[in-house]
């Protein structure tokens, strides 16, 4: 029984770490993504075929490396790019300039990941495109833009995952979070304007038609055309804002001024 306790004691270590390596593999393939909930430790268990203790220890060792949190709630995947992602919004929306910059990078990266994508994407992932628009048509046919705009960020990840480029994936998901939290500029705003959400609808059918449909070449010219189409309308909607400001001071300037 000792030896066997000795035994035990040595392998231990061993298939914790072949655990964690399974979990971070999962992680990186955006298996498991930032911010989700992992099944009970006894579920989880059960799923992997290995030991409670020895799952229990992969965690703390996923924890040392900063990829998952545990609290009361359960053990969550962390969102393990805020530390780059959060001090770099904060810079970024000290100035409008970025919002032109943010266009650019997107447009480069996007063609690039659509093109990727319509060349890489397997039968599952396209089923998955197909069904990302039609729930943003139901969205749009509903009047609700908000959902509208929820579909919107799943097209687009989704076609990040279909790249099947590693870097990809999780860079530019977290350029995603930092847009659905405004940090680049005012999206409710926008799907508020009728004739933008009809546009951008049609734009978005085109990239993932275009994925779907393996050509890639139409997909990097959609991409090109959606993101320019986003940028200037994003560039109108703030310059008309500006000058209905500055006509707002104008016209009450008297209360600057000596009566």
């Amino acid at each position: 029984m000792k030896g066997d306790a000795r035994v035990e004691r040595l392998h231990t270590p061993k298939l914790a770490e072949a655990i964690a390596e399974h979990i971070e593999r999962l992680i990186l393939e955006g298996v498991l993504r930032p911010g989700e909930k992992l099944a009970s430790e006894r579920d989880l268990a059960e799923r992997l075929e290995v030991s409670r203790p020895s799952l229990r220890d992969a965690l703390a060792l996923l924890e040392q490396r900063g990829l998952l949190a545990t609290s009361r709630e359960g053990t969550r995947v962390t969102e393990f790019l805020s530390g780059l992602t959060d001090p770099l919004a904060g810079l970024l929306q000290s100035n409008e300039q970025v919002t032109a910059d943010y266009f650019e990078y997107r447009t480069a990266v996007e063609r690039m990941a659509a093109g990727l994508a319509a060349v890489r994407a397997t039968a599952p992932e396209r089923q998955a495109i197909r069904e990302c628009l039609a729930e943003m048509q139901a969205a749009h046919a509903a009047g609700d833009p908000n959902r509208e705009a929820e579909a919107d960020i799943v097209l687009h990840r989704l076609i990040y995952a279909a790249s099947h480029n590693l870097v990809i994936l999780h860079v530019m998901r977290a350029f995603s979070e930092m847009l659905r939290r405004d940090i680049f500029f005012n999206r409710t705003s926008l799907f508020a304007e009728a004739t933008f959400r009809e546009a951008l609808l049609a734009q978005h059918k085109a990239i993932g038609e275009a994925v779907v449909a393996a050509d890639p070449e139409a997909a990097e010219k959609a991409i090109h055309h959606h993101l320019t189409f986003t940028g200037d309308a994003v560039a109108r909607t703030r310059r008309d804002a500006a000058r209905v400001d500055l006509a707002v001071r104008r016209l009450n300037r008297s209360t600057l001024l000596s009566g």
